[in-house]
């Protein structure tokens, strides 16, 4: 008799899985241990693996399928063996598992799934909301799919082939015998696509009806969905929330448009080959980040800002030692330079640049635009039904609420800080108000993260901002080249800054450059978020040998009380 592939059960709360993708075909041999399909609980992705030797007879649950503990996922037998109907549990097709949620009874519209758009409606359904969800491309929005996740598969294979560089500073002999950009590109997709079928998985299990198209106000309680196949939907609904994202923005420089060499942060997260030539337009996240990656790669890159630094939302100081360290690799940066336009030459892409008045070329294999990203709300029809914005982006108040009192927006789409974690705590706060709870947005614990070698990250006030604020502060440092385990992972370099305020000793802000900076910086954030004072800091024990170490020392500084470097 054929054996049965039944669905594990993974977890004792665990109740169902879904089918994310087969790896084998019906009608192909399989071994005992090889692996037939995937599947998706939650955000977690599995493996399931054969228990037999055999040929893969019949697939029962297809992928996108919902299936039951126990319930059959396939057989397995001899080749033209007969299968026997199970005469236990039943299978349940997806169709039958999705939530029917007709639109008499939606109760919550959420237009957007990303980060911003799919927790609002995870929350949403948590609160008892029938939650249904319209995405024009892919859940996990830009972050997952073209964003965060991907450029930091580069980052982080950019930083492991940096390291692997320098092992025989750790008396390790390893030979570097070049970089299969294939396999990266590989890496890069499967780490996507298991986040990507992972939330999914989420949908399903907060049973939340997702819909595939772009969607646009018919009127205060209405959306059209236009599908890829032109055909269209009305969805009603009694609260909405925008978390439409955004896109690329294209700045007006003559060529651009018209070049394919030309591309944005998309385009350089998918090149063919690693360019050997690199000339970034932008000085901003996105653009240090991609140049720091492809440095590492061997690509000789250009940056041109038209702002006096880069970054220029972090703490200058601190922004000044990432360029000398990125300008010590080879990366050539120019600030307060505005490109004037690009045109195609015979050796690549050559770009026009005017320097202190005076017009340079540069010639490169790719150019990267990244001046930035602009609210994605024209599909959206926002005219229609009088909801305010600016210039597309979206206005709200601290409610995330529109002046339309039952829709609300969230995250890219209202054009101030585009950053995904600031959506996703944003979405919630408007699946929470939009069920009837009272919460306000408070953006003071928002860090900033910039994923280069070494790390930057930052949170509250700079230098410069609580000065325009006229804040009295002082500030305390601490250089890792002082810290042991800084010292252990990268030699040493970076800083920890800490703004004090002068009357009540308050936390005001606290920069990082340095190994793992994006991570230690949420001990800050917190610190923020519990108005604590220097002292909460400095009183707490910090592990050793650990770089957060550092961030206690930074605390003592400010009050001249350092032990591992001279106070002043």
């Amino acid at each position: 008799m054929a054996f049965e592939v039944k669905m594990p059960q993974l977890g004792l709360t665990m109740e169902e899985g879904t089918v994310a993708k087969w790896l084998k075909k019906e009608g192909e041999h399989v071994q005992k241990g090889e692996v037939l399909l995937e599947i998706t609980t939650d955000k977690l992705t599995s493996e399931i693996e054969s228990e037999t030797d055999g040929v893969l007879l019949q697939i029962v649950a297809q992928e996108g399928d919902d299936v039951p503990v126990k319930g059959i996922l396939c057989y397995i037998g001899t080749a033209g063996e007969s299968i026997a109907q199970p005469s236990g549990l039943q299978q349940e097709s997806a169709q039958q598992k999705q939530p029917t949620v007709s639109e008499e009874e939606t109760n919550l519209l959420v237009i957007g799934g990303g980060p911003g758009g799919y927790v609002a409606a995870i929350r949403a359904a948590q609160l008892g909301a029938n939650v249904t969800l319209v995405e024009k491309n892919k859940l996990g929005g830009t972050c997952l799919n073209v964003g965060c996740i991907p450029t930091k598969v580069l980052l982080h294979t950019a930083e492991a082939l940096t390291e692997t560089k320098e092992m025989e500073q750790m008396g390790i002999q390893v030979a570097v015998n070049g970089l299969d950009w294939e396999k990266v590109q590989a890496k890069k997709a499967a780490v996507t696509n298991q986040l990507v079928s992972g939330v999914t998985g989420l949908m399903k299990a907060n049973r939340i009806k997702v819909v595939e198209g772009t969607a646009s106000f018919a009127d205060e309680h209405t959306v059209t969905v236009t599908k890829k196949d032109g055909n269209t939907e009305q969805l009603t609904f009694d609260k909405a929330i925008i978390a439409s994202g955004s896109v690329p923005a294209i700045p007006p420089i003559a060529g651009v448009k018209e070049n394919a060499d030309c591309v944005d942060s998309t385009g350089a997260l998918s090149f063919s080959d690693i360019p050997k030539t690199l000339f970034v337009i932008g000085g901003g996240v996105i653009g240090i980040e991609l140049a720091t990656a492809y440095q590492a790669f061997g690509t000789k890159v250009t940056i041109v800002e038209a702002m006096p630094k880069l970054l220029p939302m972090m703490d200058g100081e601190l922004t000044q030692m990432l360029r000398k360290k990125m300008e010590s690799k080879g990366i050539t940066i120019l600030t307060e330079a505005k490109v004037q336009s690009v045109e195609k030459a015979a050796e690549g892409t050559k770009v026009y640049v005017e320097i202190n008045g005076n017009v340079q070329s540069f010639i490169a294999e790719k150019v990267l635009v990244a001046v930035g990203r602009r609210s994605d709300t024209e599909a959206l029809q926002l005219d229609r039904v009088g909801i305010v914005h600016e210039k597309g982006k979206v206005v709200v108040n601290e409610y995330m609420q529109t002046n339309i009192p039952h829709i609300y927006a969230i995250g890219d789409c209202l054009g101030k800080v585009m950053l995904a974690h600031i959506a996703s705590a944003q979405g919630e706060i408007a699946a929470e108000n939009a069920m009837g709870e009272c919460v306000a947005y408070d953006g003071k614990t928002n860090p900033s993260c910039v994923y280069t070698n070494p790390e930057f990250a930052g949170v509250g006030l700079t230098e410069e901002q609580a000065k325009q604020q006229n804040i009295a502060y002082h500030v305390g440092k601490f250089p890792l080249m002082a810290n042991g385990k800084a010292l252990i992972m990268n030699g040493g370099e970076g800083m920890v800054k800490c703004i004090i305020g002068d009357t009540y000793k308050e936390i005001l802000g606290v920069h990082i450059l340095g190994p793992r900076a994006t991570d230690l910086i949420g001990e800050s954030a917190l610190a923020i978020g519990l108005e604590a004072t220097v002292e909460d800091i400095y009183a707490t024990i910090h592990a050793h040998p650990t770089v957060t170490e550092a961030v206690r020392e930074a605390a003592l500084a400010a009050t001249n009380r350092a032990i591992h470097m001279p106070n002043k």
